[in-house]
Formats: C-alpha cells, sequence, structure tokens
C-alpha cells in the first residue's frame, strides 16, 4: 500500500507549485490543464475561463511524489488538521528549506534544538499549508 499526498490549491496551484519548485526544489513529473484533459470537464464542475488552471501535476520532493490541483477553483483553499514532515539529513538542509517556505508564511514553532531532535521547526506556508522540518538524529 501507498500513501501520497494530494492537495487542492482552489485557483493558486500554479503559484504553489513555482513557490515549491523554489523553496524545497521541487521537481514536475507530469502537469495537465483542465483545458488539456481528454473529456471535457462539465461546467458545473469549474467556473469559466478556468481552462488554464491545473487539473493535476504530480512533483516531487526529495524522494516523495506529492499530487495537487486546482480543485473547483473556488479561491478559497483550506488546509487544516494536517501537516507535511520533511525529513532532512543534516541541519543545515533544515534550515534552508524551513527558510524557504517561512517565505511569506507564519513561523508556528522556530526551528532549533529538541529533545527528539537536532532540528526541527513547524511553519505554515502563504498557502495554509503546515510544514514540520526535522532533522533525523
Amino acid at each position: 500500500m501507498l500513501v501520497q499526498t494530494y492537495l487542492f490549491f482552489e485557483g493558486q496551484c500554479e503559484e504553489a507549485l513555482e513557490f515549491y519548485q523554489q523553496a524545497l526544489g521541487a521537481k514536475v513529473e507530469m502537469l495537465m490543464r483542465y483545458g488539456d484533459a481528454p473529456d471535457p470537464v462539465p461546467a458545473d464542475q469549474i467556473p469559466p475561463g478556468s481552462e488554464q488552471k491545473i487539473l493535476h501535476v504530480s512533483f516531487r520532493v526529495g524522494e516523495s511524489v506529492v499530487m495537487a490541483s486546482d480543485g473547483h477553483c473556488s479561491g478559497q483553499a483550506k488546509f487544516g488538521g494536517f501537516a507535511v514532515s520533511l525529513q532532512t539529513r543534516d541541519a543545515a538542509e533544515a534550515q534552508r528549506l524551513f527558510q524557504g517556505l517561512s517565505d511569506g508564511g507564519k513561523i508556528s514553532m522556530p526551528i532549533g534544538k529538541t529533545f527528539f531532535s537536532p532540528c526541527f521547526g513547524m511553519v505554515v506556508d502563504r498557502f495554509g499549508i503546515t510544514w514540520m522540518v526535522n532533522t533525523v538524529a
């Protein structure tokens, strides 16, 4: 069994993807826009003019694949009740990733040494996703 994260950005997927490419070094593996779908998307599923919004994207962050979409393009993404956890090999990598994710976001726990990790911190990025950055001891 494989469990993967699928994020719905409700109209901000392209912006989020560009941010994660810069902040995390994300690499796009596949991207399809609504206008490129082999079957037309029903008009009641997305607002008119959304043909260039992202229907589906899969991108690699380190060894993991994350999937995302603009969803119904409502403009109101709601992320809550979960966090995405990044496991790093060393504190320098953790600091770099945390700094990148913090740009335009809100730090909920400053990165630093804890009883369980030499380097751990939590940040809510500019899109509302909570990230836990953790160096594996």
